[in-house]
């Protein structure tokens, strides 16, 4: 989206640059002709509906932002005062994201949502549902610790499981609407820290909400042309 903004705004200061002489010639109507005059005109109003079009992304940009800038200022309203390694609210490049650790979530190697971290969910759900626009995907995400208990048969499998666990309590227990969810498992694939250390391997026991951008809206921008 930038970069399309940039070369339209490109376009037009290319589009100025070259209209500079003939607007002077324009002001002595006796050096050109009509065609001339005609084609000078349609050049004008090319020239200003691209600016109105820029104008147009830019400002709904914007708006995108200040949206996503108040989603996780109630967020954090809503969640409290937990420990930040517990839960991160952030946005970035201009996607929402709440990280949740593991060890809120879940016990070591299940899949079952612990008591504390119910009241939790219940808490952004209560956010999400105010925002009945907005679609998340929940992802799971684990260490790179070989997965060795259970039926399961790998990190894989238990990342997935515990995205699930996730989505169907906030489906089940605080109403999320289910056609606004998407539940995935990254395994250990999307680490956020490096997996050699006791530190580096706790950050990357987390499941992720993340919201998700509305880009119909965008694509019907640049079909305006």
């Amino acid at each position: 989206m930038i970069a399309q903004i940039d070369g339209l705004n490109k376009q037009v200061a290319f589009l100025k640059e070259n209209n500079t002489q003939a607007l002077k010639q324009l002001q002595d109507l006796s050096v050109i002709t009509g065609q001339q005059a005609e084609s000078i005109k349609k050049s004008l109003e090319n020239m200003g509906a691209k600016d109105s079009y820029i104008q147009t992304v830019q400002q709904s940009m914007a708006r995108k932002d200040s949206m996503n800038m108040a989603l996780v200022m109630n967020l954090k309203g809503a969640i409290g005062n937990l420990e930040d390694e517990d839960i991160n609210v952030k946005v970035d490049k201009g996607v929402v994201y709440i990280d949740i650790s593991d060890k809120l979530l879940f016990k070591t190697g299940k899949y079952d949502i612990t008591k504390e971290a119910n009241a939790v969910l219940g808490k952004v759900a209560q956010v999400l549902k105010n925002q009945p626009d907005i679609e998340f995907m929940v992802e799971g995400h684990t260490d790179n610790v070989a997965y060795k208990s259970g039926i399961l048969l790998d990190n894989w499998d238990l990342s997935v499981k515990r995205a699930t666990a996730v989505v169907r309590v906030l489906q089940n227990e605080y109403g999320i609407d289910p056609s606004k969810m998407a539940a995935a498992g990254r395994g250990e694939y999307k680490p956020l820290a490096d997996n050699s250390t006791p530190d580096g391997k706790a950050t990357n026991r987390r499941t992720r909400i993340v919201i998700l951008p509305q880009l119909d809206q965008f694509f019907k921008l640049l079909e305006r042309k």
